[in-house]
């Protein structure tokens, strides 16, 4: 598979509006980030204060951190995927926090890949169906385009005989390359991993995490992966530890 943009339709136009100038080689940029979460009697539980945060692109940075540090939370909003309570982040030069939902949606659809650590597979579906939908819904990949972009794909991670099977009928490991492929379907510049490797036995995540890292690495992805796993903090160029990034110390 060719790496950039070759096989895909324009991006769908960023807000100008909510259009910034980053700073020079920075993907993602958070100032003043905070999450706070409603607990009863109206008291509020703050899981996340970032004061900054700058990921360069094409970087392959790990942040490191216990369960419960606010590593999910933190990516959750990278994406859009939740909101902060306060402060800015900024990803390919686009407020992501000044956007309405339904444009936030269409931004994380073209613009960002999410590896969920639960995979989130859709079961009735096949794994090139899985990867398919991903493109139906960003619109980057021409529909003519997109059956063959997820056979590529998925061929690349090794499940070339594996299109056909839905989740159930699938390996773990053979799910997580599933979930990769629908990732980088869109060809994103931006890659968010939640543990990846969590659910996968040591060998399987060995072979997967070399696969997903490859990948990346030839397409100038910037990745941007959360981890307590030794082997995941190793294969980093930059490694962050959420307890320093992370005033609260605590989270969700």
């Amino acid at each position: 598979m060719a790496g950039g943009t070759s096989g895909t339709a324009p991006r769908p136009p960023r807000d100008p509006e909510h259009t910034i100038t980053p700073a020079a080689g920075d993907a993602v940029t958070l100032r003043g980030v905070t999450k706070a979460f409603p607990l009863a009697e109206g008291r509020m539980l703050q899981a996340l204060a970032v004061e900054h945060l700058a990921v360069p692109v094409a970087s392959r940075t790990v942040v490191r951190g216990r369960s419960g540090s606010g590593k999910t939370t933190l990516l959750n909003l990278i994406a859009g995927v939740s909101t902060p309570t306060g402060g800015s982040i900024v990803v390919g030069g686009t407020e992501i926090t000044a956007l309405p939902e339904p444009a936030r949606d269409r931004f994380r659809a073209a613009q960002i890949g999410y590896v969920f650590q639960a995979f989130n597979l859709l079961p009735a579906f096949s794994a090139l169906e899985n990867v398919m939908l991903a493109m139906t819904f960003a619109r980057v990949v021409p529909r003519g385009r997109q059956r063959a972009r997820a056979r590529e794909l998925l061929g690349r991670l090794g499940l070339g005989a594996r299109l056909a099977h839905k989740p159930a009928q699938l390996s773990r490991g053979e799910q997580q390359r599933v979930a990769i492929a629908r990732a980088l379907a869109n060809d994103p510049p931006l890659i968010l991993a939640d543990e990846p490797c969590a659910s996968l036995d040591a060998e399987t995540a060995r072979e997967v995490l070399a696969v997903f890292l490859e990948v990346c690495r030839q397409e100038a992805r910037t990745l941007l992966i959360v981890s307590h796993d030794d082997a995941v903090l190793a294969e980093g160029d930059r490694l962050l530890d959420m307890a320093e990034l992370n005033a609260p110390a605590g989270g969700a």
